[in-house]
């Protein structure tokens, strides 16, 4: 009974976040994102000389193990990369959506008209598509990313409101400011800055 309210729970919280998956197959998902996760290491202090380690704890770095009931660092990553995954498409799914054949998807994504990366076959984020095609400047914001980023921080910036980026006076994330149809190049030069030193 316990199981099933949890399964029952689990599917609630996926459907109001509006994940199209079940709970069973969201646990695998979570299953394999974890099993990607580096896996836990030792004392962090483990890794100091007994020097390295006073200067760093002088200047207030906490060296110490994970205490009882503290949240496994690795849970919100495999959570978001699970997430992830499951609100990608697969290559018949973005086939489908444009109305093409599937070969033409790998084409684009062969050619960086699409991102995508390979886990079980191709999975294409979905910031990068609309009800009818895929978002309107897209080439231009696919060509400035840069190569180390990886798909979840591309994600989360394409989704996340931007400073830079307002419409009606408010921020708005780069996929609203395509969607109405705002200069791509603005975020190309934005997109291009990830992973760079503020």
């Amino acid at each position: 009974m316990g199981a099933m309210t949890a399964a029952t729970g689990l599917e609630s919280v996926l459907a109001e976040a509006g994940l199209r998956v079940d709970a069973r197959e969201f646990l695998r998902l979570v299953a394999d994102a974890a099993r990607r996760i580096a896996p836990m290491h030792g004392s962090p202090s483990d890794y100091f000389t007994e020097e390295q380690r006073k200067v760093l704890t002088d200047v207030g770095l906490d060296l110490r193990d994970a205490q009882e009931g503290e949240l496994d660092p690795r849970a919100r990553s495999v959570a978001a990369a699970a997430a992830f995954a499951e609100t990608s498409y697969s290559v018949s799914e973005a086939a489908q959506l444009l109305g093409v054949d599937a070969s033409r998807i790998r084409h684009r994504l062969k050619d960086g008209k699409l991102l995508g990366w390979k886990d079980h076959g191709w999975r294409l984020p979905a910031w990068q598509f609309t009800e009818h095609g895929t978002l309107p400047g897209l080439d231009v914001v696919l060509r400035s990313i840069p190569d180390d980023q990886p798909q979840l921080v591309v994600a989360a910036f394409m989704n996340t409101p931007q400073a830079d980026l307002e419409l009606n006076g408010k921020p708005v994330s780069p996929r609203a400011w395509l969607l109405a149809h705002g200069d791509p190049q603005r975020v190309a030069d934005l997109i291009a800055t990830l992973g760079t030193a503020a």
